[in-house]
């Protein structure tokens, strides 16, 4: 049985502060502890070709966990066919006070408030040079700086800092926690974003392709504006989707009341049917990445059966720990099998089938 050290040290991550916690993990991970775990090869049937990379499965790992590009490789080896770093902004800031991250074990979710908290894209761009040989997908996060002026342009410096040492880009414009992030999903700030942002990447000699992540709160209206915006523009697909500020009604304990994005189960049933919506409203032209609640293979071959070409996941590490990409991965394969799928790309919008 190979030894995963992750798995025993949980229990006791559990007794610290969240922060203090993760602030643990990524000291365990830059120690070198990922060489005990070796995940198996990935059945071929899980590999994913999109964007015109080759993801080896489908299973990501979302922003929020490696803020500052801290562990990317780390993270690959763990058995992730793709990392996403971030969310970064232009100048380092320290997000909003604490205490800011509330764990719920009972509902195996979490609430953060933790507001773009990172080192800025100098900090970024050094470790993202130095990656020793820069294997793997790894994407960027981009947000912008609570205090901007200019939004727009904390973007596309963004793009011309990070791009280059980016699988995709990522334009984060949906995490509650930073005042008026939001608006920037209505159509004509929208536009003006992602038409800015392209004119930025096309100067980059990699070209990558960039994403847009949306919020799980979005109305039926707003959803239909954002589809129209995209089909057809820049944007190469969709990550569906961030945190929620609602579904309040499925949790419960000491932290309910706490205010910002909920992440974990809860947000299971909503960002699946939002994606499942996006799909149709895009008609499955646009290639969806499914993000939120996912903690089995069959979480993520939801996902997947609803629309999403990739899957990302954060929360579940939480509480289950990195072994449990592995047994996604081995879950989903079997899910695929069982409906006589061949690979994943066969199963991508099953449901609307």
């Amino acid at each position: 049985m190979t030894l995963d050290p992750f798995r025993l040290g949980l229990p006791f991550l559990r007794f610290l502060e969240p922060e203090m916690a993760h602030s643990a993990t990524l000291l365990g991970l830059k120690s070198g502890v990922t060489g005990f775990l070796r995940p198996k090869p990935d059945d071929p049937a899980l590999a994913v070709n999109l964007f015109g990379l080759a993801f080896p499965n489908p299973v990501g790992l979302s922003a929020g966990f490696d803020k500052n590009a801290e562990v990317p490789d780390q993270m690959l080896a763990l058995g992730f066919g793709f990392v996403e770093v971030g969310s970064i902004t232009p100048r380092p800031q320290s997000g909003n006070p604490r205490p800011r991250i509330f764990r719920l074990p009972n509902e195996r979710a979490v609430i953060n408030r933790l507001g773009f908290n990172n080192e800025g894209h100098d900090a970024a761009l050094s470790r993202l040079e130095k990656r020793p040989h820069r294997h793997g997908i790894v994407g960027v996060n981009l947000g912008a700086n609570k205090d901007s002026e200019d939004r727009q342009a904390d973007y596309v410096q963004g793009v011309e800092v990070l791009g280059a040492h980016a699988s995709y880009i990522t334009v984060n414009v949906s995490s509650p926690n930073t005042p008026g992030l939001r608006a920037l999903q209505g159509r004509d700030e929208l536009e003006a974003l992602i038409e800015a942002v392209d004119r930025a990447r096309r100067t980059l000699a990699n070209d990558p392709p960039v994403l847009l992540k949306i919020a799980p709160d979005l109305i039926d209206e707003e959803l239909e504006d954002i589809a129209q915006v995209v089909s057809g523009s820049a944007i190469d697909g969709l990550i569906v989707s961030n945190t929620t500020i609602g579904e309040r009604d499925r949790i419960s304990g000491p932290h309910a009341a706490e205010t910002g994005g909920l992440s974990g189960r809860p947000l299971f049933d909503l960002s699946t049917r939002v994606l499942s919506e996006v799909y149709r409203l895009t008609k499955g032209k646009l290639p969806l990445i499914g993000v939120g609640g996912i903690g089995s293979g069959a979480d993520a071959y939801a996902k997947i059966r609803a629309g999403a070409s990739l899957v990302q996941l954060y929360t579940a590490l939480i509480y289950e720990g990195p072994g449990l990409v592995t047994r996604i991965k081995a879950d989903l394969l079997k899910h695929l099998q069982a409906d006589g799928f061949a690979n994943v790309a066969d199963a991508v919008g099953a449901d609307h089938a």
